[in-house]
């Protein structure tokens, strides 16, 4: 195999040969592959771009180099996949709603991400919460409670754990081909017989633009319709924060205010429209109606909320703690030392809120990470009191910044600037704006 040959090929439009892309990709995990090279082969394909079928061929190598999950016969594999936003915290609430529904879910998840959360960071905040599975944990847990979330680790995919890594440092993350197959590799390698993506577009977002977010969708949904897995993307906005927890222990709490049947309407929503996109992608007697009937129905019977308590126990939370978790979450869950609560300066209605100003204010009080080394504050975050579209009075709370450090001057103008509000109640806002399957990507 000549690495430059794969360059070459990418330069010019071509398709790489199958064979030597596979042997690269292999090469690669095990470090056979220098740094140089793969570095220089990386820049081609940020520059070039793939053809989709280089792009199920990288993908396939990625997935063949590591362990994959093995089902036996029986109930549909299905799991979620996110580019992440601001309170985004439906992996929490659609894992157990879905297992409750009688589907399996081997879900994977990440960290927190530039000033994004992350899945693992929350479900962490939970006292015991193992998020460290083996695959063959993975298929225990998934056969004893219907549901896991365990973080991605070296045994799955690691030629993507090696080009992830270098990419960070090579200014290359902004690949469509590339994220492409890092998602999806992943998740194929969890054994799907169907994924739904949740493409976030917005100012809060990673793909900014809706014209970003369809071509990665559609990339997306090709690669891994093209590996046998069923596939729908909903792209949906990014600029408000989803619900009323944001930050990872407050959104645990916000997800059990769910799992209850109460909660934001904003968060279940989401929810319910995932759940039942999977439901009606792999069961012939559901459509999307009732597929949202059953999502709906778990939520509000305690039959997703009795999963969750069992999905944290199978991964290591003790018994009487979980009980405590789902009745009164802020008992185990605690709260930050210091709270501060913007009040609204006249009356009128909740205009908008800034997700990505929010984001960078709690990231800078611990909520996220600058660094691989920095330790999460579980407890920073927000608690919205009034969200977009409620009128309001002078002197009524919008919304509380709960921080353990104290505040700068930067921090108080960040708080003045979060929450606007105006004499005109603003439209609501639905926050599907598109849905991306394999017929609506062929040209």
């Amino acid at each position: 195999m000549r690495v430059d040959d794969l360059i070459e090929a990418v330069k010019s439009g071509q398709n790489q040969p199958e064979d030597e892309l596979a042997l690269f990709v292999g090469d690669v995990a095990t470090g056979k592959v220098s740094t140089e090279e793969a570095t220089r082969w990386l820049k081609a394909v940020h520059k070039n771009g793939l053809p989709t079928s280089d792009t199920v061929v990288l993908t396939q190598a990625m997935i063949h180099s590591g362990a994959q999950l093995a089902w036996p016969e029986g109930a549909p594999v299905v799991d979620k996949h996110s580019t992440g936003g601001v309170g985004d915290k439906m992996s929490l609430m659609l894992a157990p709603a879905l297992a409750a529904c009688g589907c399996r879910v081997p879900m994977l998840a990440g960290r927190g991400l530039g000033h994004t959360g992350g899945t693992i960071d929350k479900l962490e905040s939970i006292p015991g919460f193992n998020c460290a599975l083996t695959p063959e944990e993975m298929v225990d847990a998934v056969a004893n409670v219907g549901c896991c979330i365990a973080v991605q680790n070296e045994a799955i995919a690691p030629a993507d754990g090696v080009l992830y890594a270098l990419r960070d440092v090579t200014d290359t993350i902004d690949s469509v081909p590339l994220i492409t197959a890092s998602i999806i590799s992943k998740k194929a390698a969890e054994g799907l017989d169907a994924l739904v993506l949740d493409v976030k577009t917005g100012p809060a977002a990673f793909m900014q633009s809706i014209e970003d977010a369809r071509t990665l969708a559609r990339s997306m949904v090709n690669t891994a319709e093209g590996l046998g897995i069923r596939t729908v993307a909903q792209i949906t906005a990014m600029d408000e924060p989803i619900g009323t927890h944001i930050g990872n222990a407050l959104e645990v709490i916000g997800s059990i205010h769910v799992l209850q049947g109460k909660g934001s309407a904003d968060t279940r929503e989401l929810v319910v429209f995932q759940g039942a996109a999977l439901l009606s992608m792999t069961h012939d007697d559901v459509d999307m109606t009732e597929g949202r009937r059953r999502i709906e129905a778990v939520l509000n019977n305690g039959k997703a909320l009795d999963r969750f308590r069992a999905m944290c126990i199978q991964q290591g939370v003790d018994e009487e703690v979980a009980s405590t978790l789902i009745s009164t979450p802020e008992r185990i869950l605690g709260t930050a030392a210091s709270q501060t609560t913007i009040l609204a300066e006249q009356d009128g209605y909740v205009a908008a809120y800034d997700a990505m100003r929010m984001a960078q204010l709690a990231r800078r009080h611990g909520a996220g990470r600058f660094a691989l080394e920095d330790t999460i504050d579980d407890h920073v975050g927000f608690i919205l009191q009034s969200t977009t579209g409620t009128p309001v009075g002078k002197n009524t709370p919008l919304f509380t910044f709960f921080h353990s450090r104290d505040l700068n001057q930067e921090d108080l103008d960040d708080l003045k600037n979060i929450c606007k509000t105006g004499p005109i109640q603003p439209e609501n806002a639905h926050r599907l704006l598109e849905r991306i399957d394999s017929t609506s990507t062929k040209a």
